[in-house]
């Protein structure tokens, strides 16, 4: 076999094992959900533009105030359901946090793509819209399923990926592994 048939097959099999754009941000916005301070569920938000992260964002308690993990949650003393009386809770969500870091850095959200590790509640999607992202990749779920549909609604693009985020990190990090012969840490 010739010196570059053979650098080809091995150039092919780089791309075989190299994660896509989308399993890489996803990635991404998973890390970012485990600084995630809801004792309920660790939300990650990672905001591109021009395959360039502009922002991040998790959720947890507003700027210098207590978070849940110190001082508990609320929404479960009083039993409410999850997806529901978003008003009930200190949090800020992983969305917005990314958004607001776009404002105060000065960075334009505008025709950027958010990853997100679950569904955009309907506040969050009003925000996403209001904010001129164009695309949204999920990577989980969530029990309120509006915000999906008022980003359709809007036009955001919205792509829901089958596989959890969690298991789109471990594979993106075996994939380094696997690449340069590392033993799996997990």
């Amino acid at each position: 076999m010739s010196k570059k048939k053979k650098q080809s097959k091995e150039n092919e099999k780089v791309k075989q094992i190299r994660p896509t754009i989308d399993e890489y941000f996803t990635a991404m916005a998973e890390l970012v959900s485990t600084r995630s301070t809801c004792l309920r569920r660790q939300f990650g938000a990672v905001i591109v533009q021009n395959n360039h992260v502009i922002s991040t964002g998790y959720n947890g308690a507003p700027k210098d105030m207590p978070h849940c993990i110190e001082i508990g949650c609320l929404r479960d003393e009083l039993g409410i359901l999850s997806g529901t009386q978003h008003e009930i809770c200190r949090g800020v969500h992983s969305e917005q946090n990314a958004i607001i870091q776009c404002a105060i850095h000065g960075e334009s959200t505008k025709d950027g793509t958010m990853y997100v590790t679950g569904f955009p509640c309907k506040i969050c999607a009003k925000m996403i819209i209001n904010s001129m992202i164009k695309r949204v990749v999920i990577s989980g779920q969530y029990s309120d399923t509006e915000g999906i549909e008022l980003l359709k609604e809007a036009g955001v693009e919205v792509l829901i990926l089958k596989t959890s985020p969690k298991v789109i990190l471990i594979q993106v990090i075996g994939l380094k592994s696997s690449r340069q012969n590392v033993p799996d840490l997990f």
